[in-house]
């Protein structure tokens, strides 16, 4: 079977896309903003709302796949506080909406960052918000767990943001936590029973969007039983494979906490990071990368239903001009 994997698309709704300078207004220091101008001008992304079309390129190059994962950032996030925003909601409304149309009922969601909320880069505005975790789970129809069986290949979804909550709790409003914290604990509850019904010979492939949340699953003892079952952990949210290597080589760092709140959130992040390793990450890219490198691409996914064969992921990656 070929299941198509696509991650961090970042649709920009017309309501998201008036918002250009979104993140610089958010930064108050000017040779910081300036900074954060020239890195996403030169290395990230120029104008990260102007990528429409790859998600058109997707559909059109992935249409035929046998199954579709969806790992996570629809939108933009352009107010930073998740689908709680009237126009990031459209954003991830809309994207859902074609990835339904064309995949139907061969498609599963994965939640990222994005769709709960979190705080801008620097700027210190922003987080997660309540309203967020209800659109996407009443609204938008997004499972918080999921799982799909072909055979004796499982996949499964987790919500990351929830996973990693003691890393996000400083980005969340003060009377909102309680209810964070008792969606986490159901979220683990029912991961833990996920794992417990596994049979001997099924073999996983967890689909996880912020490589954060992985030090968090590894607590889990039902995991840690079944490690040789993991055939890989499929991440996004770090966009391009450059950040990722470069993750690779940071791992183990202290943390900073005198920074702001981005550089906190990444260096705990990072200073757990050698636990990814039993977890056998393999990263697909967003949709356009990086500006400097241009390597933005989505996976193919093979599995052997029957367990013959190992399962192989693919990138394909995309042209980085209008088609």
């Amino acid at each position: 079977m070929r299941i198509a994997v696509v991650s961090d698309i970042h649709h920009a709704s017309p309501a998201e896309q008036r918002r250009r300078g979104h993140e610089s207004r958010a930064i108050r220091n000017r040779p910081l903003r300036l900074l954060v101008r020239a890195y996403r001008r030169f290395f990230w992304l120029a104008d990260p709302l102007a990528h429409n079309h790859r998600l058109d390129d997707f559909l059109l190059r992935a249409r035929d796949a046998d199954h579709c994962v969806a790992n996570g950032d629809y939108s933009c996030d352009t107010a930073f506080v998740g689908v709680s925003d009237n126009a990031a909601y459209a954003s991830a409304q809309q994207v859902l909406d074609r990835l339904r149309a064309v995949f139907g009922t061969r498609l599963d969601l994965t939640y990222g960052d994005h769709e709960l909320g979190k705080m801008s880069l620097f700027g210190g505005v922003g987080g997660l918000r309540r309203l967020s975790w209800s659109r996407c789970v009443h609204e938008l129809g997004m499972p918080p767990l999921w799982q799909r069986r072909f055979g004796r290949v499982v996949l499964a979804g987790v919500v990351s943001s929830l996973v990693a909550l003691p890393v996000f709790a400083p980005e969340t409003l003060a009377e909102e936590l309680p209810a964070w914290e008792r969606w986490r604990a159901e979220h683990l509850a029912a991961f833990r029973q996920f794992l417990e019904g596994l049979a001997p010979e099924d073999r996983l492939i967890l689909f996880v969007h912020d490589p954060t949340a992985l030090p968090f699953l590894w607590e889990e003892p039902a995991l840690q039983s079944r490690r040789a079952q993991l055939e890989m952990t499929i991440i996004g949210h770090l966009h391009t494979p450059v950040i990722y290597r470069a993750s690779r080589i940071l791992a183990g760092i202290p943390p900073i906490r005198f920074l702001g709140t981005s550089i906190r959130r990444m260096s705990e992040a990072l200073s757990r990071a050698r636990l990814w390793k039993p977890f056998r990450v393999r990263l697909v890219p967003s949709l356009t990368g990086c500006q400097l490198l241009k390597d933005g691409g989505f996976g193919w996914l093979e599995v052997d239903p029957e367990g013959r064969r190992p399962s192989q992921l693919t990138i394909e990656r995309l042209p980085w001009g209008k088609p």
